[in-house]
């Protein structure tokens, strides 16, 4: 029993691999973003989202109005596309463009010039992953005075 590869067998896998190339890269998705470099700022994920942030004491900010914390590492970036650090920029409202990490979390967060604020984007009116029992608004909660035998059971 042969084991090695002839040098035809190689030949023949490889020009098959060439051949079928062009088949499968057509099919690939070319990813969306919207474009703020059409007006005069830069180019900035698929996913983004647009709101007013404030750092309240690292890693604790408000995105509209509402608590929210930084992941570790989150990166945030100025209108000059420089590294800035939450305590920098502590209580001051900024507008930006942010996005969040596989846990909800803000991992980037980009400050915008005021030619990227005029862009039109999307911003998030609801909270993230809402079908969550915590965090939907549907169902009994706990207000921490309800006697055990009366609270809600598993799956009710």
């Amino acid at each position: 029993m042969n084991r090695c590869i002839t040098p035809w067998n190689a030949l023949i896998l490889i020009a098959l691999a060439a051949l079928s190339a062009p088949a499968w890269a057509q099919d690939a998705p070319v990813p969306q973003t919207q474009n703020e470099a059409a007006a005069g700022g830069r180019n900035f994920p698929v996913g983004t989202l647009r709101g007013r942030f404030m750092v309240v004491n690292a890693p604790e900010i408000q995105l509209d109005g509402q608590s929210e914390r930084l992941s570790p590492g989150a990166r945030i970036r100025s209108a000059q596309h420089m590294l800035v650090m939450p305590a920098s920029i502590t209580g001051q409202n900024l507008l930006v463009n942010y996005t969040r990490d596989a846990a909800g979390l803000v991992r980037e967060v980009w400050i915008l010039t005021p030619e990227e604020a005029q862009a039109k984007r999307e911003t998030a009116e609801k909270p993230l992953l809402n079908f969550w029992p915590f965090v939907a608004g549907t169902g009994p909660r706990d207000d921490g005075k309800t006697p055990f035998d009366q609270l809600p059971r598993y799956g009710q």
